[in-house]
């Protein structure tokens, strides 16, 4: 299995994800502001695996706070806070993390050695909480998923693998589960443009488990469905709002109309802390807009002509409408029955 985030001997280890496939590098981060120029460079991504990054980068801060006054810690553990909330607006496990670490060191009564203590193992349990939780989405994922003769052909858009949890991934956890009970064909990879996220971490993460996977450029995926050639769509998400409407990497809204129109299944899987609740629908859900140099070069080679103009949205929002079922820990729901969930995850 892989593991993106790893607390080990007091530092936290993280699988360079900018440098794969070519390069495996292992980054070692000692400090919150190193956690957060790690989330904001993508050495570490993906909904979950953010949120974990996060929790151990409050820790990491706590750590760092050199004072023993319970009052004058706790203000400061809100500066590594809002410096960790700086680095991706969109992926809302990042808030969600933050906001279980600060509310942890709040209603830890102690001294501050024992609030930082009670800290990292809040750390922990999070990070151990989402390995549990991807497995469940993968196997509740194979409820829903198609029931045919054959094996299954599916689609995937970016990279919802081990690499963007705490391991064994949302969407491909689906994916892992299919192919560990013999249910999978083969998994398609849109290669995800412009950072190429499915191209370079979801194939990697196949052949690394020896799952069989056929890359295809963003614009093949409509004349794959015309061809029979998938029989489902298993996206995950970065935030998901109260009616289901869905903010992934930019590319999904376009998948889900194009399999909407060849009458083929698409489903979203993710954790239930992947639902804000607070947001009625998806256009409240801030899209984070990152440099243009993802589109216009690649490595030293400039691709555009001077003088051109450019527009980088990193997500775009799914309506529910189109989604056909949303997978979490808990089971897979209409979009329009997660409000339902709301007082059972907030307690």
């Amino acid at each position: 299995m892989i593991y993106p985030v790893i607390w080990q001997n007091n530092s936290v280890l993280l699988i360079d994800q900018t440098r794969l496939p070519n390069e495996y590098v292992v980054v070692e981060i000692h400090s919150s502001e190193d956690m957060a120029q790690a989330i904001k460079t993508m050495i570490v991504r993906g909904a979950p695996a953010i949120g974990v990054a996060a929790a151990y980068g409050m820790y990491l801060g706590a750590r760092e706070i050199q004072t023993s006054d319970r009052s004058k810690f706790l203000q400061q553990l809100e500066k590594v806070a809002e410096l960790l909330r700086a680095t991706r607006p969109t992926a809302v496990n990042l808030f969600w993390a933050i906001s279980r670490m600060l509310k942890t060191a709040h209603e830890t009564l102690g001294t501050v050695a024992q609030i930082k203590e009670k800290l990292l193992q809040t750390a922990q349990a999070i990070n151990a909480e989402d390995l549990q939780t991807c497995q469940a989405i993968g196997d509740n994922g194979l409820a829903v998923l198609p029931k045919t003769p054959e094996k299954l052909t599916l689609l995937t858009h970016c990279n919802a693998g081990a690499l963007a949890t705490a391991g064994y991934g949302t969407a491909l956890g689906v994916v892992r589960s299919a192919w560990r009970e013999g249910r999978l064909e083969r998994l398609f990879a849109d290669e995800t443009r412009p950072r190429l996220q499915g191209a370079k971490l979801t194939t990697w993460e196949c052949v690394q488990e020896g799952i069989p996977v056929t890359l295809i450029t963003d614009n093949m995926a409509a004349h794959c469905m015309k061809q029979g050639l998938i029989h489902a769509v298993v996206v995950g998400a970065d935030r998901i709002a109260a009616n289901g409407d869905a903010a992934n990497k930019i590319g999904t809204y376009s998948l889900a109309i194009i399999a909407k129109a060849h009458h083929v299944p698409f489903f979203v899987a993710a954790p239930l802390s992947t639902v804000d609740f607070e947001l009625s629908n998806g256009s409240q859900i801030p899209i984070e807009e990152r440099n243009p140099v993802e589109i216009y070069q690649v490595g030293d080679t400039m691709l555009t002509p001077l003088g051109v103009e450019f527009y980088n949205p990193a997500f775009d929002v799914t309506p529910a409408e189109l989604i056909t079922a949303i997978i979490t820990e808990n089971g897979a729901f209409a979009p329009g029955d997660l409000i339902k969930l709301q007082k059972q995850f907030a307690a």
